[in-house]
């Protein structure tokens, strides 16, 4: 019994050992810049046990939609021979096989349960740009305009399909997956629909939980400790080209350590487009958009103060190189900020400082309005688009509905963070154009790279009611059809 116990104390210890021996070396690795694929072995194998459990699935409900259109054939058959099978079941059973498709390209559309007609109303109008298109040009066009009843119906579609499903608060939402991803949190009851899918279930769950969860976890405390300790050591070397190169090293090895952290596998695109200085601009899903970013670049940063976690790793960068945290409800901070942000731009040996025009974080399925603050300071803007690979975890940040430490403990439980990263070529404000277009055309080129809907709509909508403005314009429109003008 004795011996029994020495053994697998030793074995624990023995295991113990080889797992810390582990992780640290995941850690010397990250913080060298270095992998040895074993990451990307990990996700292509993800791939290919999502793809089994979709084949599972959609034999599954072939037999059950097989044993129903039995069932319906035999009683019809009895009601009225003549009758022939339903056709209902083999529609229902297409649209579940479109659904079970890998995501591909679904995303790029963003989420839809109904389809759209392209229509000009119930959209913000910021520049009256949309008034002035619609202005008559030839005696058909007023002819158009007097009052019909049938006018009604445009703005009565709208309010309807806006009711079923509008195009801003579903961007405040996790992306609907094509695929069940085994998780719990996209569960659609699938884990116990054979038991071939409960076992895999059952031991992703294992996995995530007992094997990955706790060595995430201490990656990240050691990755936290590690940068506070070099931002600090850093902070006091004197300014120069020396403390420069030394901030560059460490911010980029301190953020390879906290990646590791969530199994995240980035691609970078197009890296002869990675911004040197001046401002980069990129769609924002969550404060790991920072983390993906500065793995391969150093950056100033700019936002919203914060506390708790995040509060102390913005105190710990603020140590070593210059970052700009405002209060987002103080006007006379936001005025400082805009100051601030031109002196830093106007500093050649600044670093490019990174912004996110939205103001808030959307579901990676769009990009919203972009803040014309940003645009209207001059000089060279790099754009970058990022897209995330949901099926391995939603990076989007609810922050209505979770806390920080709530988000971080999804996902650190969910599979990996994998994401593309594109530079894309760096672009200028043109003569005559307002900061508005400039950023508009921004957006547009993010959006077309990342596969994202191009949205107008202002992303403080998640914590706020629209404009006054805004309804006032649709209603002086409304009145004009109505009177005839």
């Amino acid at each position: 019994m004795i011996l029994l116990e020495l053994i697998s104390a030793v074995l624990s210890m023995i295991t113990m050992t080889t797992l810390l021996l582990f992780m640290f070396f995941i850690i010397f690795l990250a913080s060298m810049g270095k992998s040895i694929g074993v990451r990307r072995m990990y996700v292509d194998l993800l791939v290919k046990v999502f793809e089994y459990g979709r084949q599972n699935i959609e034999t599954i409900r072939k037999q059950q939609y097989a044993h129903l259109d039995i069932s319906d054939h035999n009683t019809s058959q009895k009601n009225n021979p003549t009758n022939s099978p339903s056709i209902e079941k083999e529609v229902i059973l297409k649209g579940d096989t479109e659904k079970a498709q890998s995501n591909g390209d679904a995303f790029k559309m963003g989420n839809s349960v109904i389809s759209r007609v392209e229509s000009l109303i119930l959209v913000p109008d910021v520049d009256n740009t949309r008034s002035k298109d619609r202005e008559p040009n030839n005696e058909d066009d007023k002819y158009s305009l007097e009052f019909n009843l049938s006018n009604c119906l445009d703005y009565v579609k709208s309010g309807m399909e806006a009711i079923i499903e509008d195009e801003v608060t579903s961007r405040f939402e996790a992306e609907e997956l094509k695929n069940w991803n085994l998780l719990t949190r996209t569960n659609r009851h699938y884990e116990f629909i054979s038991w071939r899918l409960t076992i895999i279930w059952v031991i992703g769950f294992f996995i995530r939980y007992v094997v990955l969860m706790p060595c995430r976890v201490f990656i990240c405390f050691i990755g936290v400790l590690w940068l506070t300790l070099c931002t600090a050591l850093v902070g006091c070397l004197p300014d120069g080209s020396t403390k420069r190169w030394m901030v560059k090293m460490v911010l980029i090895q301190c953020f390879g350590v906290l990646s590791s952290a969530l199994s995240s596998v980035v691609n970078y695109h197009n890296i002869e487009n990675r911004p040197l200085n001046g401002i980069c601009v990129a769609n924002h899903t969550s404060p790991i958009d920072v983390l993906m970013l500065m793995c391969d670049n150093c950056y100033s940063l700019i936002g919203q103060r914060h506390g708790g976690f995040l509060g102390v790793l913005q105190r710990a960068l603020a140590r070593a190189s210059p970052h700009i945290w405002f209060e987002r409800a103080e006007a006379k901070d936001r005025m400082a900020v805009a100051k601030r942000l031109k002196e830093h731009v106007s500093d050649p040996n600044n670093p490019p400082i990174l912004i996110f025009p939205e103001g808030t974080c959307i579901n990676n399925t769009s990009v919203m309005q972009f803040k014309k603050g940003s645009f209207e300071v001059g000089g060279v803007i790099y754009p970058v688009a990022i897209k995330y690979d949901a099926r391995f975890g939603d990076a989007f940040w609810n922050s209505s509905r979770y806390s920080m430490m709530q988000y971080l403990y999804m996902m650190m439980t969910s599979w990996a963070i994998v994401c593309d990263v594109w530079y894309l070529p760096s672009m200028t404000r043109n003569e005559h154009e307002s900061a508005i277009d400039f950023a508009n055309r921004v957006k547009s080129v993010i959006a077309k790279q990342g596969g994202l809907v191009d949205l107008v709509w202002d992303g403080q909508l998640k914590r706020m009611k629209p404009k006054k403005e805004w309804k006032e314009k649709q209603q002086e429109e409304f009145s004009k059809k109505l009177k005839g003008e």
